[in-house]
């Protein structure tokens, strides 16, 4: 399927490893330039080596979502390199594992900002050029605890979910410009975080990560853990021609392991 993006601009938020890294290269498969952005400069580097190599077109960018002070200098060099963002995908880190009672106010404040606030700072930076030009993707990662919470994880259940909101309610905000805004859920992809995670939950448990991730495949109707790949293929569609007229939806890619309606 032609996905009719080549030469379109993107900018992925946390693209140095894991979901962020798998969206870039597959964006970058379909014609994308993409803007790869994160903190880590020599993950980035990696990430823009891998792309260019296999024939794509990439460029890093030093973009701290706890800095927003510096969104407008990242986005002036974007434009002048290739133009305006096309493509926005707000993907942040993971805060650290918190329980919903007893958690200290100031680290809920800290992790707002820096996984709600700026990406709504980012995207309101980028929208008014898509929105003058009829043509628009804002995609937003987010996590499987929106949908069922997951124990031990409450900064994160609760400060994604608000995610959804402010996405479902922009999605109607800008349709009508030709922009669309979808959010990603991921399960159990094969990440370098989620391997923290299980490391974590096996240490709370007194036992291994390896049979963390055992009891995890059992409870996923495809008995598997996803491949990154396969999460970055579904952003590449979201961001295609072909799905212009899929926005203010919440995209599940997890194996069936949710099992909420």
């Amino acid at each position: 399927m032609d996905l009719q993006i080549q030469q379109r601009v993107a900018l992925v938020c946390g693209a140095g490893s894991g979901l962020g890294q798998a969206i870039a290269q597959a964006l970058a498969q379909e014609g994308v330039r993409v803007a790869v952005c994160g903190r880590n400069e020599d993950k980035l580097a990696q990430t823009v080596a891998t792309i260019v190599g296999q024939g794509g077109e990439a460029r890093a960018w030093r973009l701290d979502l706890a800095a927003p002070q510096h969104f407008d200098g990242v986005l002036d060099e974007i434009r002048q390199h290739w133009g305006d963002v096309d493509i926005l995908v707000n993907n942040s880190g993971g805060p650290p594992p918190a329980q919903a009672q007893g958690t200290d106010a100031a680290l809920w404040q800290q992790q707002f900002s820096l996984m709600v606030a700026s990406l709504i700072q980012l995207t309101d930076k980028v929208l008014p050029a898509m929105r003058q030009r009829g043509w628009g993707r804002i995609i937003t990662t987010t996590s499987s605890g929106v949908i069922t919470p997951i124990p031990n994880l409450a900064l994160s259940n609760a400060l994604r979910m608000s995610l959804l909101g402010w996405s479902k309610t922009l999605a109607s905000e800008v349709a009508a410009d030709g922009v669309t805004v979808n959010v990603m859920v991921p399960g159990r992809i094969a990440t370098d975080r989620v391997g923290q995670l299980d490391a974590i939950k096996a240490s709370r448990e007194n036992t291994t990560a390896d049979v963390i991730a055992e009891k995890s495949r059992k409870s996923i109707p495809l008995g598997r853990y996803g491949a990154p790949e396969e999460f970055g293929a579904t952003a590449a569609f979201l961001a295609g021609q072909p799905a212009s007229y899929i926005t203010g939806s919440v995209i599940r890619v997890d194996g069936g392991l949710i099992a909420a309606i």
